[in-house]
């Protein structure tokens, strides 16, 4: 038996509420602030799956990837029916390249506007 089950999942990062904005644009979904939060903590809901939530990290320094001296902490993997036209999108909307060379792959690695790693996953 379980003990939880998963309620949000959080990325910190510098503007909670511009990360909010490409995760909106990437999977769909409301943007809700927080009562009380202000633009500390903001919510994507909505997306047919878990909360997505963004919390101001003043400071914040995304991770590395690939890193041999450090790990990239987790990632998203977003399921995509073509590969080719969410990177063209994704891309618009402000992520960058992390590793996408390989073509033959069903997945491709970004970093959103944050600095986050995601894969766009064939699915």
């Amino acid at each position: 038996m379980a003990i939880a089950k998963l309620g949000t999942v959080v990325l910190d990062c510098p503007d909670p509420v511009a990360l909010a904005g490409f995760y909106a644009q990437v999977l769909g979904g409301e943007i809700e602030e927080v009562e009380d939060a202000g633009e500390e903590w903001v919510e994507l809901n909505g997306t047919g799956g878990t909360t997505l939530a963004f919390q101001l990290a003043p400071g914040f320094v995304p991770p590395a990837w690939p890193s041999p001296n450090g790990s990239q902490q987790f990632h998203l993997d977003l399921d995509v029916t073509n590969l080719d036209a969410a990177e063209k999108e994704v891309l618009a909307l402000g992520a960058t390249v992390l590793d996408a060379a390989d073509r033959t792959r069903t997945f491709r690695v970004y970093a959103d506007p944050a600095g986050h790693p995601f894969c766009l996953c064939a699915g």
